[in-house]
């Protein structure tokens, strides 16, 4: 099938690059020309044919919205907008909305996979209505992983992002976890090669998972990850998990504390944030900050 793809950076130009592979044709536009195949939403939208299908892959917030509302101008009734970036769900109603006013279906997909995803493939998490799911299948066929698992219909407009979401949040208290153990041990005189303990875990233990994995990879790079700044940002996913258990009186304590340890590193050189840092920039290219 043919799409059409905005935003070409980290994941969004290696995400052209599989479908590509897969065997579809993609034309990818982005702001920067050294990436783009075309100069413009209104050329990339000429260029496809009708029905057309235009993946939204750029920063969540006013620039989603601007595209949106730009592309409402430009596409026709029975085209299809799909936000692969990391909305906030409460955005994907009102964007479903505004398109489905002139016809025009939407649907949000939550994507995971950071850098790996070229090679590894891309967890896809969407929500929208069966039909304009269909619409777009080839393309999630395309990005999923190999095998039977990696993708979900999670349910209606807004339930893929949602589901992100949560999966960012279990992400931060996974991160936590690790870190905490990582400074513990590094602390005591008792155990002298700390690497060596995390490497052992990645075999036979009910905690080896790939954040372990790339934990070893950034101890490998710098075992006691004396090169980095104890710091370590939040994305808009863990406070909006934080935010909708407040709406939904679940309890998520592991999840909160790891947010607000994020909020601790922002006050000193924290050694846990120092692993937090390592194991975002292994598995989604985020930017470090190396000791001066």
């Amino acid at each position: 099938m043919e799409l059409g793809l905005v935003g070409l950076g980290k994941m969004g130009g290696n995400m052209r690059e599989r479908i590509r592979r897969a065997g579809h044709t993609v034309i990818g536009y982005d702001r920067n020309p050294d990436v783009s195949d075309v100069h413009s939403l209104e050329e990339l939208v000429g260029k496809l044919k009708g029905p057309r299908a235009v993946w939204v892959m750029v920063p969540a917030g006013a620039p989603t919205q601007a595209t949106i509302d730009e592309l409402a101008g430009l596409l026709s009734p029975g085209d299809i907008v799909v936000d692969g970036g990391n909305s906030r769900w409460t955005d994907d109603e009102k964007h479903a909305v505004e398109l489905g006013i002139k016809g025009i279906g939407f649907v949000d997909c939550g994507v995971s996979g950071g850098v790996w995803g070229l090679e590894n493939g891309y967890a896809l998490m969407y929500g929208g209505d069966a039909a304009n799911v269909a619409k777009v299948q080839p393309v999630f066929d395309a990005l999923k992983p190999e095998g039977d698992f990696g993708s979900v219909h999670a349910g209606k407009v807004g339930a893929g992002h949602f589901a992100k979401m949560v999966h960012n949040g279990i992400e931060y208290a996974m991160m936590q976890a690790y870190a905490e153990g990582w400074e513990l041990l590094e602390k005591v005189d008792s155990v002298t090669d700390v690497r060596e303990v995390f490497r052992s875990w990645q075999e036979g233990t009910v905690i080896r998972s790939w954040l372990l994995d790339l934990a070893v990879n950034a101890l490998d790079d710098d075992e006691h990850l004396d090169k980095l700044r104890g710091f370590a940002a939040d994305s808009g996913e863990g406070r909006w998990t934080v935010e909708a258990a407040i709406d939904n009186a679940v309890p998520l304590p592991a999840i909160t504390a790891s947010l607000f340890a994020r909020f601790a590193s922002r006050q000193d050189d924290s050694p846990q944030m120092k692993m937090i840092a390592a194991l975002r920039n292994q598995f989604g290219g985020h930017a470090v900050e190396n000791k001066k």
